[in-house]
């Protein structure tokens, strides 16, 4: 492999002759050959973002040449449309607070800005001469107020696309939820028979619970909008001009059309990851949902013959390489692993927000990677649930309806009638004899046919309200 030789405050490096990157990303690719994950897409257009307008503002304000400014404006162009995506080798475990990542993006950028100067010649990386990383791409900028600031940016890019993958799912419920609105079935309570419901409602609920979970994360993302770039090394702003953050912030918002805002302290948005763990923790608690949803498809489609079998799942691939004709509920399944590395993603982000010590915390890049992680397999999953499975459920009408009206526990509408200790007699004879509710109620003369027609009515048992007076 061909190399140049550049040279940073340790000593000289062997970089391959093409890449984009320089000295401290080489150090970084040999020093953390760890998971071999790198930046999420996501990540890398949000530095890009802040470059840009770093760029753009320290122009304006005459902190850097015209012409080189115009040249890193163009790389970092380059970077936001995922054109140099390959030239970001660092792995997602490395040095603290991010320093290899973002000198990774500064490398590269400086980089390609050369590239455009010198008429693209590849010859001229490495000469930093003509753009340097951290006197021209970084200028007024450190690791520890950038690395935060595009922690948040990256994070709130994400939720822009996985908001509708979220709301995709939840209206796959509610549709079924409509769709199976009059089918009636025996509700459950600890596992065990209770008080009719429809079909319908336990879909609709699902839909109105995702929903909750939605508006939720989007609640907890508005901190996220604050934004804490100018505070340079320590949060005091130190050798960046006094109108750098403003003019910063007020650009990103312009090119990524989020309401972003200056961060009322500095200090404490370098210091405090809060905002990142809120939307983590919203996050793991929509997970905690999806497990439940999962769970009980996973229930009620069981069986076929020796299970719930309430509804049926759409066959998507042989379920055993041994059992015949066998089919599993695959994406009930996928949406339970999927939603527990999330919880797992959640922990690992709550254990990086807690370690931070006075004026920064250094465990960021490990906050994001999860962060971001969390949202692209969310996102993938919510739509290959609602477009694989959901969407394509069937009820088995029969099975829920016989299961309505062979419950026990419809005689709880009886107890205002005849009272709840007479209701759980007739409930213990019901069981020990096999006899339903009704059969029961008219061999002990409790009640006439027209009277257990109306107020042992199943369907009138779905919805709010007393049961019909004894006549």
């Amino acid at each position: 492999m061909q190399t140049r030789t550049e040279h940073d405050s340790l000593g000289d490096v062997k970089v391959p002759a093409g890449a984009f990157y320089g000295a401290q990303t080489t150090r970084a690719v040999e020093n953390y050959p760890i998971s071999g994950y790198r930046a999420h897409r996501t990540l890398i257009r949000a530095y890009g973002l802040l470059k840009l307008a770093c760029a753009e503002t320290n122009v304006k304000l005459e902190m850097i040449p015209r012409r080189i400014g115009r040249a890193i404006e163009r790389a970092a162009q380059d970077v936001i449309e995922g054109r140099l995506d390959e030239h970001f080798p660092v792995d997602v475990y490395q040095a603290g607070a991010g320093v290899s990542f973002h000198m990774n993006v500064n490398e590269v950028i400086a980089n390609r800005a050369i590239w455009y100067l010198t008429g693209r010649r590849m010859t001229k990386l490495g000469d930093y001469r003509i753009v340097h990383p951290n006197d021209h791409v970084n200028f007024g900028q450190s690791t520890n107020d950038t690395f935060p600031t595009a922690m948040r940016l990256a994070a709130l890019l994400q939720l822009e696309e996985f908001y509708p993958a979220l709301e995709e799912l939840e209206a796959a419920f509610l549709k079924k939820g409509k769709e199976f609105d009059g089918i009636l079935k025996s509700g459950r309570t600890h596992l065990q028979d209770a008080v009719p419901v429809r079909l319908g409602q336990e879909f609709t609920a699902y839909g109105m619970a995702l929903r909750q979970a939605r508006e939720n994360i989007r609640e907890n993302a508005r901190s996220l909008a604050e934004l804490g770039i100018g505070g340079t090394a320590a949060g005091t702003g130190l050798n960046a001009h006094p109108k750098f953050r403003f003019l910063v912030v007020k650009r990103l918002a312009q090119l990524t059309r989020l309401r972003l805002k200056p961060a009322a302290d500095l200090r404490a948005a370098m210091q405090s990851q809060f905002p990142l763990a809120a939307v983590s923790g919203a996050l793991r608690n929509l997970a905690l949902e999806l497990i439940r949803m999962a769970n009980d498809l996973r229930l009620l489609t069981s069986g076929p013959l020796t299970g719930f079998n309430e509804i049926v799942l759409p066959a998507l691939q042989p379920g055993s390489s041994i059992m015949p004709g066998k089919v599993n509920p695959v994406m009930a399944e996928l949406l339970d692993m999927v939603a527990f590395q999330v919880v797992g993603c959640d922990t690992a982000v709550a254990l990086a927000v807690q370690a931070g010590q006075l004026e920064l915390n250094v465990m960021m890049p490990a906050m994001i990677w999860n962060v971001l992680h969390a949202l692209e397999i969310l996102k993938n999953t919510c739509r290959a649930v609602a477009r694989r499975c959901v969407l394509g459920i069937r009820a088995n009408r029969e099975v829920c309806e016989r299961y309505a009206h062979l419950s026990p526990s419809i005689a709880t509408a009886l107890n205002p009638v005849i009272g709840y200790s007479r209701a759980a007699e007739i409930v213990k004879k019901s069981l020990a004899t096999g006899k339903t509710i009704p059969e029961v109620c008219l061999e002990e003369k409790v009640l006439t046919q027209s009277e257990l027609d109306r107020i042992l009515d199943p369907y009138r048992m779905t919805e709010p309200g007393l049961p019909p007076k004894k006549a």
